[in-house]
């Protein structure tokens, strides 16, 4: 079952990786900007490309949050049912930990999840080009949801996450709420507000995001571990 808290972490994660998602998308942002036709290149104009295209991203992670919860819902039921479970989320706990140390720049195991992920993406990137140059916002959408799936150690933690929410709807709600926590970010480096990305790039920001995460995963865990 997904709490309320469950969703105000994932939307928390978002937050407190912009940093991490500054290093992994300004690529993909800087070739979006170039894409816009001219006649769009204003605040009005980059707005609807940016919207379609991280409405694309973001379903690309509700839609796996969805697999990946419902699948190893299905799974559990067949076999070892609630234990099943509660070994996913102490796994989910240990990834949560694991990443707020790696946002405070106190441990990288994280970046392994991406170094294994990247071996799959060189056969996913050539479909974003397929919607290139964009014509109309709509076309941001699809290229949005291919780069939604860009190796990413913050998006392999967050599924580990859903696969520990029990269900598909559980799966797809903390994937929709990461999703909308990195939202500022991504408008950043779209160019629509240049100063909320200087205050996303503080550290005292990130700081207090990986700290929150990292008791809210000792607070996981000890909820996995009793419930054996």
């Amino acid at each position: 079952m997904t709490s309320s808290l469950d969703l105000m972490g994932a939307l928390l994660v978002g937050l407190a990786g912009s940093g991490h998602c500054i290093g992994m998308c300004g690529g993909v942002s800087a070739a979006l900007s170039m894409a816009i036709p001219p006649k769009s290149q204003h605040f009005w104009g980059r707005l609807g490309y940016l919207l379609n295209y991280n409405l694309g991203r973001i379903l690309s992670y509700v839609i796996t949050g969805a697999l990946v919860g419902g699948l190893l819902a299905t799974t559990s039921e067949l076999g070892a049912g609630k234990h099943a479970l509660a070994g996913l989320r102490l796994i989910a706990a240990l990834l949560m930990i694991a990443l707020g140390l790696y946002l405070v720049g106190w441990w990288q195991g994280v970046l392994l999840l991406e170094r294994m992920g990247a071996t799959l993406w060189p056969y996913i990137k050539p479909l974003a080009g397929r919607f290139l140059p964009f014509r109309t916002p709509l076309q941001a959408l699809p290229f949005g949801m291919v780069w939604g799936w860009l190796p990413c150690g913050l998006v392999y933690s967050m599924l580990t996450w859903s696969a520990a929410a029990g269900s598909a709807r559980g799966g797809a709600l903390i994937m929709l709420f990461f999703g909308l926590g990195t939202l500022p970010t991504l408008f950043a480096l779209g160019g629509l507000a240049d100063r909320l990305r200087y205050w996303l790039t503080l550290r005292s920001l990130r700081l207090g995001g990986a700290l929150l995460l990292i008791f809210y995963g000792l607070h996981t865990l000890w909820n996995g571990i009793t419930s054996f």
